[in-house]
């Protein structure tokens, strides 16, 4: 049973920062790429940030430049550094995960956390 715990989600007000980690327990190998999702209320989950083996890393466009994203690959734990917040940044974060399957085909990213909560408010 693969497990993604999420934690570091607050109340932080505008301009501040806050660091999410997701770990990933169970009896997993071959993880390919960690990520973060969000999802505000009333909106479609938000892609926000992916670090893939090799140390490449993608953001979404609204947070460039303000979120970093870090791996420990030693103990399977992903960091989602989130600087100068927004009230718009207000939202779910969900982990994800790629897993490169143990037969040839897809990289499946059906994994996810159950998400924690940060809220960009004064």
């Amino acid at each position: 049973q693969v497990q993604l715990v999420e934690s570091g989600g607050s109340l932080v007000q505008p301009g501040g920062s806050l660091r999410l980690s997701c770990e990933v327990g169970g009896n997993i190998s071959n993880i390919y790429a960690m990520g973060w999702y969000r999802q505000a209320p009333g909106k479609e989950r938000e892609f926000v940030a992916r670090a893939t083996l090799g140390g490449y890393t993608t953001f979404g466009d609204s947070v460039k430049g303000r979120f970093t994203i870090s791996r420990d690959y030693g103990r399977n734990v992903c960091y989602l550094q989130l600087n100068n917040l927004k009230p718009e940044d207000t939202a779910v974060y969900y982990c994800n995960i790629g897993v490169v399957p143990i037969e040839s085909g897809p990289i499946d990213y059906d994994y996810w956390g159950q998400g924690t909560q940060v809220t960009v408010s004064s």
